[in-house]
């Protein structure tokens, strides 16, 4: 029985630990958090990945826990509504689409539970500090916190920021392109008392949108604002990340203030660029990438969720197929998935600012099947 580390307790880690325990491997998740992760965006879920979540035993619930947004508002800088649409929202398109939007700690919190019925062990406040090569037969792997442990294979799905890519390819720098913007997410109750409607603000130097959840209990908000230049900052110094964000959106006015004001208080508080991840490969030695950390579309693409489900299947996928044999699998992989990456990762470039093009949505949604 191969032994495998997956790195990353999020969508691609946990669909890939579900499915690879499904095939027989014995799999351990480490994560850097105490738990999974909480908090996110509302997030999407569409085409090929939806047979993902069908497989997985999860489409059903996936579906019920989905948004109830009845519309959405554009608003200028001062607040002044622009237009408005009870067909559509940014966030996750048309509302009569079979595709389904719903918050990332859900589906995050239905794929774990999966995980953990499935037999997947998980190592939670830790995280990989060392891979060391074992002559090509076996990666020993040095942790953070925990003694030191020998693995068959380790896959990163450890995001963005992937402290797996950066030990088996190399600094971050050689693979990022950054996409002029800064984002963050957060959680915070309803003071503007939305009902199930979407609010977006846009100016020259910000945009940011904000929306209910929760049966309209919570908003979950996300702001943004430009910088054409990649800038320097502690990815765990979470005071400096909100520091950055309210210069970004200084002299933003409607509820700016206010919604900063949450920000300093939320319990779930994210920051981050929105970037890219160009890589030649995804595979080094008995080393290989999944989702954000070796393909990162951006939250500009609305694909990233199902880059990460569809690759993290794919790849446990051709793993079983392999029956282990990680330099046949990783291939097939590759093969498999570079045409669904390259497709969705453009929809990212084809509009910045807005919404792709449904014909091109359509085209990357429908780029790859499961059944090889």
């Amino acid at each position: 029985m191969k032994n495998v580390l997956v790195s990353g307790a999020s969508i691609a880690g946990l669909t890939l630990a579900h499915w690879l325990r499904r095939s027989g491997f014995a799999v351990t998740v480490v994560e850097r958090a105490p738990d999974v992760r909480p908090g996110g965006q509302a997030i999407d879920v569409r085409g090929v990945a939806l047979d993902v979540l069908d497989r997985t035993g999860i489409l059903g619930e996936a579906r019920d826990l989905r948004t109830r947004m009845r519309g959405m508002s554009m608003l200028d800088a001062r607040g002044v509504e622009q237009w408005r649409s009870t067909e559509m929202t940014y966030s996750s398109g048309r509302l009569d689409s079979d595709d389904i939007e719903l918050l990332r700690d859900d589906l995050v919190g239905l794929l774990y539970r999966q995980a953990r019925e499935a037999g997947v062990q998980f190592l939670f406040d830790d995280s990989i500090a060392a891979l060391d090569d074992q002559d090509g037969a076996a990666l020993r792997v040095g942790f953070e916190r925990g003694a030191d442990r020998t693995f068959d294979l380790v896959l990163g799905a450890d995001g963005l920021h992937s402290k797996v890519r950066q030990l088996a390819f190399g600094p971050e720098d050689q693979f990022i392109r950054h996409l002029g913007a800064y984002v963050t997410v957060f959680s915070t109750d309803n003071f503007l008392d939305l009902d199930n409607w979407q609010i977006w603000l846009d100016d020259e130097a910000a945009t940011y949108c904000v929306y209910p959840v929760r049966d309209n209990r919570e908003i979950r908000a996300t702001l943004g604002f430009r910088s054409e230049q990649p800038l320097a900052y502690d990815h765990r110094d979470t005071e400096q990340q909100k520091a950055l964000m309210t210069a970004g959106l200084a002299g933003t006015g409607w509820e700016t203030p206010r919604l900063l004001q949450a920000m300093r208080r939320a319990p779930d508080f994210f920051f981050d660029s929105m970037a890219q991840i160009h890589m030649d490969r995804w595979s080094r030695g008995r080393v290989a990438l999944a989702g954000d950390a070796g393909y990162c579309a951006s939250p500009l693409s609305g694909q990233g969720t199902s880059l990460a489900l569809v690759g993290g299947y794919v790849l446990a996928d051709e793993l079983a197929r392999a029956q282990g044999d990680h330099t046949v699998a990783f291939a097939r992989y590759e093969e498999r998935m570079r045409p669904f990456v390259a497709l969705n990762q453009a929809l990212a470039l084809e509009n910045q600012g807005g919404t792709p093009a449904d014909e091109s949505l359509e085209k990357a949604k429908k780029a790859l099947t499961l059944d090889a």
